[in-house]
């Protein structure tokens, strides 16, 4: 049985899929905790689901160094066989990568290479092209530029606006994460043949 922890940074919608799939019996793996970096309304989640939930706030901390230290802390006390980043939406220090990777993962909403950062569905909608997407990869230093898990294209629809084509992405983000964790627990990824730390 695999053991995950999941951070969020607001609703946790991806993470709710995967909460769901946790509850089949035949689902090899389990959510141990839930944590954030502030106030985050996904932690809700936890109280539904029955799982505790942590949270380290940017803001009361002195540097991101010190931020990104209590935050492994928190995730070390579950030993998890897996972090997962969902709508998380701070850059972990280095030496926080380096001692989760590869067993790190973040799930993003846009086709990368294409459109990396914190704004890949606006910026596909700016750029005017007829498609994007969602992948699922694991965390390197860089800005989600890390080895490629799973991807799939999205269509970019006429009338399309943020909010409707980032809910459609997020449909296949949902997927996609389900079905990662599921490929990883089962053995038919590999990540330690992903790693680059």
């Amino acid at each position: 049985m695999l053991s995950l922890v999941v951070l969020i940074s607001g609703g946790g919608s991806n993470l709710r899929s995967l909460l769901e799939a946790c509850q089949d019996a035949e689902y090899p793996a389990r959510v141990v905790a839930i944590g954030a970096d502030r106030d985050a309304d996904g932690l809700d989640l936890g109280e539904e689901f029955g799982i505790p939930t942590f949270s380290v706030p940017f803001s009361s901390h002195a540097s991101r160094e010190a931020w990104g230290d209590e935050v492994l802390a928190q995730i070390r006390q579950w030993t998890p066989d897996l972090v997962v980043l969902s709508g998380f939406m701070r850059l972990l220090p280095p030496r926080v990568v380096a001692a989760l990777s590869p067993q790190l993962l973040n799930t993003h909403p846009a086709y990368l290479p294409e459109f990396p950062g914190a704004h890949g569905v606006r910026d596909a909608l700016a750029a005017g092209v007829p498609e994007t997407g969602a992948s699922l990869i694991v965390v390197d230093t860089g800005v989600d530029d890390g080895p490629i898990i799973a991807q799939e294209r999205v269509p970019v629809l006429p009338g399309d606006t943020e909010a409707s084509l980032h809910e459609r992405i997020k449909t296949v983000e949902r997927r996609l994460l389900v079905q990662t964790v599921l490929d990883i627990a089962n053995g038919h990824v590999d990540l330690e043949e992903h790693s680059q730390i």
